[in-house]
């Protein structure tokens, strides 16, 4: 029997821009919408992933490690601490550094720095 390819499996949560499997395109990355799964949450999410052959759960609900125990889990959890494309993108370095290193059980949460804002000029304002 052929042995299971060393390439990690990611679940991208439904909460996820979709740019983050390309971006993770060196690994195996299905979206919950693509499993069926956009409407699971928190442990139904992480019991549908475990059972489906996911070895890492990617979301942006940063109350999944609270509500969650990953003791004796199969699963790693990476939060991120947005969902924003762009601030994701931007730090993209930060979540394949994170995904390379979790490990089954492991809860790993990802800060990015915001953006500054930009303000708009108000209303009739001419420079």
């Amino acid at each position: 029997m052929h042995s299971q390819s060393s390439m990690r499996r990611i679940l991208l949560d439904a909460n996820l821009p979709i740019g983050l499997k390309v971006a993770l395109s060196a690994y195996e990355v299905v979206t919950a919408f693509e499993m069926g799964w956009g409407r699971l949450v928190n442990g139904e999410l992480i019991a549908a992933a475990e059972a489906g052959g996911f070895e890492l759960l990617i979301t942006a609900d940063q109350n999944m490690e609270y509500q969650q125990n990953l003791t004796n889990r199969s699963l790693a959890l990476i939060v991120l601490s947005t969902n924003h494309w762009p601030v994701v993108r931007a730090n993209l370095p930060d979540v394949v550094l994170a995904v390379g290193n979790a490990v089954a059980g492991s809860y790993v949460f990802v800060q990015f720095d915001r953006p500054p804002l930009r303000r708009r000029p108000p209303p009739g304002y001419e420079p």
